[in-house]
């Protein structure tokens, strides 16, 4: 087969994928359903699935293998929903969710700036601390909560904790680099950081732009709000390039973001003080306890997370206890307890006993009424993961990924810095993780690089850059993040969103690897 036609088909079910979602605005489940089906027709007849590649298992045993992985990665999402939907059952029938709106908009009389708090500075503290679909899947809802539509409150969270997906979760993207190339954690991670550091203003000016266009234009705003979008960035990034560059790719999201949401909140406080023309604006303050009380499920979650993510020996036990299945190159692994989705149930658990007040005599009620609410909203979600996963496993495992990435190399020659970090987010679209984007490129990224004569440093930074952008279009963590808001189904009207937010980015991204890094 002629390497153009080969190409042609490896990409020929992304391309069904986008077209469908975009064009014809076909749900997740629809357009992984047929990406699915056409990815083992072409995998099996074109590619040689079970026959040239990995022939001692057949055409049966290879699909079965990737679907099965499918179904293992599914389920380990899923675990990451159905307590975050659970938490967020549980905070709208205690009413604290409203008790937490009303605190938040003490901070401002401009929604777009308790919006800007939330998606900017909350949805990527949970993105390096927890990682693994967990921001955009707590902080949605408070946007939702707050009046913004669903479509847009999604948009806008992916939007938001993008850039501090690379360091996500404790660093854990950067490991896969670490091992495929020379460098060190720290050299890395500065590569990285220096192409978000230039950056990064832009993805919160974006992030901005789509909360203007969601408020209702009846609310008053203010015009200083540009210049609270300018600080915020700074106030992340500065923090978060300086961490990357002197401590390491442990700590730049979670550390930025910690940094950066004190001085926010302390400057928005500092100018609430002085207008005094809007302070009938501002709801009665609530109490230390009553505020923490509404917030307790979230409180439980950070507790949880710094404990064993920043306690060495906690962190090492249960990251150790893992459970996990191999058959020949398929594999399943998972640290059930140091997954998110276990923290976030236990989060529930603890934040439903702090709000026995809140809920009364009906607490046990109101958490089985969660749990089962939960449930019923799963059936879609796990129908949609479990096809784009599908689709995901066979495409890596028949080599239609490495095709693409391969034939992008060769035709862009001296440009291909340019295209590289293009490969990191093709990788997140197809895996829907930039560590996975990140373990099927890194090592031929390095080659590449030695290949062309560029820096391979800069093209390992432009890996892990990309990777992390494309968690904005990847379409399990759209799924995952719509599933919490009650959008099942509209899953390519936020792709529609996030799709030219993410190309611009890239490009720019892949200008600084050509003329500034390569």
């Amino acid at each position: 087969m002629e390497p153009e036609i080969q190409t042609l088909l490896a990409g020929l079910p992304i391309l069904v994928i986008l077209v469908l979602m975009l064009g014809f605005r076909w749900s997740a489940a629809s357009a992984g359903s047929a990406g699915l089906l056409l990815t083992v027709v072409l995998a099996t007849l074109a590619f040689g699935f079970g026959t040239r590649v990995l022939p001692e298992l057949g055409m049966t045993g290879a699909l079965a293998g990737a679907l099965a992985e499918a179904v293992f990665g599914a389920a380990t999402i899923l675990w990451i929903i159905f307590p975050a939907l659970c938490i967020y059952e549980l905070q709208q029938a205690s009413g604290a969710i409203t008790r937490i709106q009303n605190a938040i908009g003490n901070l401002s009389a401009d929604p777009r700036l308790t919006a800007l708090l939330i998606a900017w500075f909350f949805a990527l503290f949970m993105e390096g601390a927890a990682g693994f679909g967990t921001a955009a899947a707590l902080a949605a809802p408070f946007l939702v909560s707050m009046g913004f539509g669903k479509v847009e409150s999604v948009t806008i969270v992916l939007i938001g904790h993008g850039i501090g997906v690379s360091f996500g979760a404790i660093g854990t993207p950067i490991l896969p680099l670490v091992a495929a190339s020379p460098f060190s954690a720290l050299e890395l991670s500065t590569s990285i950081a220096a192409y978000h550091g230039l950056l990064g203003l832009l993805m919160a000016f974006f992030v901005m732009l789509f909360i203007n266009q969601a408020v209702p234009r009846e609310v008053t705003l203010h015009r200083s709000v540009w210049f609270w979008t300018f600080a915020a960035a700074v106030l992340f990034l500065l923090p978060y390039y300086l961490i990357a560059r002197y401590v390491g790719p442990e700590l730049p999201t979670l550390g930025g973001a910690l940094v950066g949401a004190g001085i926010f909140v302390a400057g928005l406080l500092l100018w609430r003080k002085h207008q005094g023309t809007d302070r009938a604006r501002y709801q009665q303050p609530q109490g230390i306890g009553e505020l923490a009380r509404a917030g307790a499920p979230y409180l439980v979650l950070i507790g949880l997370i710094l404990l064993t993510r920043l306690i060495p020996p906690i962190q090492g036990t249960l990251s150790s206890i893992v459970l996990q299945w191999q058959f020949t190159v398929f594999e399943g692994r998972v640290a059930y307890l140091y997954h998110p989705g276990t923290l976030l149930f236990i989060s529930f658990i603890g934040g439903a006993w702090w709000q026995r007040k809140l809920l009364g005599s009906k607490m046990k009620a109101e958490l089985a009424g969660a749990m089962s609410r939960a449930l019923r909203r799963l059936v879609p979600v796990a129908l949609a993961l479990a096809a784009m996963l599908g689709l995901s496993r066979i495409m890596v495992h028949s080599q239609m990924i490495e095709t693409l990435a391969i034939s992008a190399a060769a035709s862009a020659g001296s440009l291909w810095p340019l295209f590289a970090p293009f490969v990191g987010v093709l990788g997140t679209f197809v895996t829907g993780s930039a560590t996975a984007s990140n373990i099927l490129f890194s090592e031929f990224q390095q080659a590449s690089a030695e290949r062309s004569g560029h820096s391979a440093l800069a093209l390992q930074g432009a890996q892990g850059f990309g990777a992390a952008i494309g968690n904005l279009i990847a379409p399990h963590n759209i799924i995952a993040a719509s599933a919490v808001v009650g959008l099942s189904g509209k899953e390519g009207e936020v792709l529609r969103r996030t799709l030219h937010v993410t190309l611009v980015y890239t490009l720019l991204g892949g200008l600084l690897a050509l003329f500034v890094f390569a």
